[in-house]
């Protein structure tokens, strides 16, 4: 770490850009006293909001109450970068590896998904900066550059019209001394997050949902025939159907407990840029950028020309230990500051103004899955693995789906119909994503697919953030 970077970090905000703004919504009241409704969301980030607002389009004298034990937006739904994919599985190559005889389907319910989603934004006058950008995935290394281009008369076959760019053609988008190739992916949007989660809120409560914070459930019991009972510090609420989207935390039902990892993701922000300094590395246009390491970065602007700068590192505690100490990590702020300098050169002297972190649900698979318990009365959509923006209204359609024991072609798919293989218990689990992680590096360091990746990959197995 070099005195420049130092100085970069030096009166940085230790709080996410997103939320540090002064239209931040005042909490509202917790749940007081026992309470009864049709339908308990636990979880207000964006699946649990898309629930309960498609809940009432689709039934508006419906009751739906969301309890939230923070704030709306205070973890993954208010830290992340704010890309929206229209890819349901964690991109292209993810689904066709895992269900290559619906992907074309899956690519459909995707991109239908992603229309519905701008609709509803537009619907509900939800302003959230949602645009649709592009984004550029760039390649530092030969083996990824290779890589790219192999994709590229891949995705064109399953309608992903991208283009492989070089030289002057990814200068164009982006000009650094590391990135020697890359793809243009044209149907990508960008969004912030924060003023999507608190629009949610709001298109939610104006639909007559209601809504509590700073409520715990801290446990559920299926055993009455009637109601559902949520158990929270205040009160008792039955439900006669409920949802769980509860990203990391306990999801209440201990068959789940294996099947997501919580994986801390960090970000910086720098401070706002003049025209002169994004065209200084070729950055005209509005679209996003991530590059094609396993430890990969995202990076973009937003709407006052900050450059966020995120991703790499992908940290497992031990014990899957979830902590609001855990999403300020020094050593990692101070590697992404580097890094930036070394990709930006001439942005090497830029200040940071936010640096903060979050927490993913990672399964196995890399992408959601769905399901019910209890008969049909409490479904779950979880385990979106760091692209959940767009895919959460997807979840969202999934899991009331399943409630009202509907067959469609949502719930139909394998994708939803089998499980993720689960993650192995202690120590071995912790064991098991340290030797992920240590490969990944070797592979983006050398190119190589050693034997512990080659065998995740037979089995169908893998990590990630």
């Amino acid at each position: 770490m070099t005195a420049s970077h130092r100085t970069a970090l030096s009166t940085t905000a230790q709080e996410p850009f997103w939320l540090d703004r002064p239209e931040h919504p005042e909490p509202l009241p917790r749940q007081i006293g026992d309470t009864r409704t049709d339908l308990a969301v636990v979880g207000g980030g964006y699946t649990g909001l898309w629930t309960a607002l498609i809940a009432k389009q689709r039934d508006p004298a419906r009751d739906v109450l969301v309890i939230e034990q923070g704030t709306c937006g205070h973890a993954a739904s208010g830290r992340n970068g704010g890309f929206c994919s229209p890819s349901l599985t964690h991109g292209l190559a993810n689904g066709l590896q895992r269900w290559p005889d619906e992907i074309d389907t899956l690519q459909r319910l995707g991109a239908e998904n992603l229309d519905a989603f701008e609709r509803d934004l537009e619907n509900h006058g939800i302003d959230c900066d949602f645009a649709r950008t592009g984004k550029v995935s760039v390649a530092a290394t030969p083996w990824q550059a290779d890589a790219l281009r192999a994709s590229v008369p891949v995705a064109n076959r399953h309608g992903e019209k991208v283009e492989y760019l070089e030289h002057d053609a990814l200068r164009g988008y982006i000009d650094s001394p590391l990135w020697t190739a890359g793809v243009w992916v044209p149907d990508y949007a960008l969004l912030d997050p924060a003023r999507l989660v608190w629009g949610l809120r709001r298109a939610c409560l104006e639909a007559g949902v209601r809504i509590v914070e700073r409520t715990e459930v801290t446990a559920i019991d299926t055993k009455p025939a009637d109601l559902v009972r949520l158990t929270t510090p205040y009160g008792i609420v039955g439900a006669r159907r409920v949802a769980l989207a509860t990203n990391v935390f306990p999801p209440l039902l201990r068959r789940l407990g294996l099947s997501m990892v919580p994986v801390y993701d960090y970000a910086l922000t720098t401070e706002p840029l003049t025209d002169d300094q994004l065209a200084s590395i070729g950055w005209t246009g509005e679209h996003g950028v991530t590059d094609a390491g396993n430890q990969f970065h995202y990076v973009r602007k937003t709407a006052d020309n900050r450059i966020l700068w995120g991703g790499y590192d992908a940290i497992y505690h031990y014990g899957s230990r979830v902590d609001d100490a855990l999403t300020q990590r020094p050593e990692t702020f101070d590697v992404l500051a580097e890094q930036f300098a070394d990709t930006f050169p001439t942005l090497g002297d830029v200040a940071f103004s936010h640096a903060w972190g979050g927490v993913i649900d990672s399964t196995t698979r890399f992408c959601m899955f769905a399901g019910t318990a209890a008969a049909g009365r409490v479904g779950y959509a979880l385990g979106f693995t760091g692209l959940g923006v767009g895919a959460t209204r997807f979840g969202a359609e999934v899991v009331l789906d399943l409630l009202a024991g509907a067959s469609t072609e949502r719930t139909n798919l394998a994708m939803i119909r089998r499980k993720p293989v689960p993650f192995p218990p202690e120590p071995a689990r912790w064991v098991g994503i340290q030797a992920t992680r240590w490969s990944m590096a070797r592979e983006d360091a050398s190119g190589g697919r050693n034997v512990w990746l080659r065998t995740l990959d037979r089995l169908g197995l893998g990590f990630d953030s």
